[in-house]
């Protein structure tokens, strides 16, 4: 089925090189977020009869993780990637979980029932609308009167060590990108405190907390591996779209070099800061 995309920019880039990236590297992706799911699962507090949606839930981990605890229940994750959606739906099946379903779906602009679901989740799935004022009213819809939801989201760029260590060594030899605008849709357009609380605030969410989570992201088994990963993501991409051979050479030496001292028994671990954030739907009076 094709969804109606009122973000078409985001939608594009989820379908194209990104997802084929994510698919290649689902594993790695979890080992590096898996963290996360606890203190989002904890935070929802998802009830065994519960139906829950799982707002942009790529491979679908974590809806297979919410549809565990809500397990007479039903979850449903919606994602803009046809592609991880597959991926989602088959390692769904060879699991069993007739509980959990999926959806290829805009949630800007998503024809969601009112008042369906009990709980909705988020892992880094948040960021990247175009119009989060809409997307969140959207959700807020979908919520049953008094229902929540939480979600984290990356916070500030520059406390998020597995950003910046790598980043900083290969600014020595390729220019970093000028910054987008904070509003743009990506990693860290919530990243401001103030404006994540405006945003679900305007949407007509209430009782928003948002607080700071750190955890330690797993990025490779060494230095070179990890390096090989960064290299291929979008960010790693843009970085040496225009390098020649020799400065791909020095970038590689040098940020192979600055994530020697994180090298850990189990692999390279950079740390990272979140924001852990739940808001509810207001109750009917």
């Amino acid at each position: 089925m094709t969804a109606d995309t009122a973000n078409d920019e985001q939608a594009a880039y989820w379908n194209g090189d990104e997802a084929e990236h994510w698919l290649a590297n689902e594993h790695r992706y979890e080992r590096m977020l898996v963290a996360f799911n606890a203190h989002l699962l904890e935070a929802a507090g998802i009830d065994r009869f519960d139906r829950v949606l799982d707002i942009g839930c790529g491979c679908g981990s974590t809806t297979r993780a919410a549809g565990g605890v809500a397990a007479e229940g039903r979850a449903l994750g919606i994602d803009l990637s046809k592609e991880m959606l597959r991926r989602a739906e088959l390692t769904t099946r060879k699991k069993g979980l007739a509980n959990v379903v999926y959806e290829h779906a805009d949630v800007q602009v998503h024809a969601f029932v009112d008042s369906t679901y009990d709980a909705a989740i988020s892992r880094f799935g948040v960021m990247f609308f175009s119009d989060p004022i809409t997307a969140f009213a959207n959700v807020r819809r979908a919520l049953r009167p008094g229902a929540s939801m939480a979600f984290v989201c990356w916070a500030e760029l520059l406390q998020n060590e597995w950003m910046v260590v790598p980043g900083a060594a290969a600014a020595s030899y390729v220019a970093l990108p000028s910054p987008d605008d904070p509003a743009a849709p990506g990693p860290f357009s919530l990243a401001d405190r103030e404006r994540l609380l405006a945003v679900l605030e305007a949407s007509g969410l209430v009782d928003v907390s948002i607080d700071a989570v750190s955890e330690t992201l797993l990025l490779g088994s060494d230095p070179v591996d990890s390096f090989d990963f960064l290299k291929k993501t979008g960010i790693g991409q843009t970085l040496l779209r225009e390098a020649g051979s020799e400065q791909i050479a020095r970038v590689t030496d040098a940020v192979t070099a600055a994530l020697e001292p994180f090298v850990t028994p189990d692999g390279v671990r950079l740390g990272s800061k979140a924001w852990l954030v739940t808001a509810r739907r207001p109750r009917r009076r």
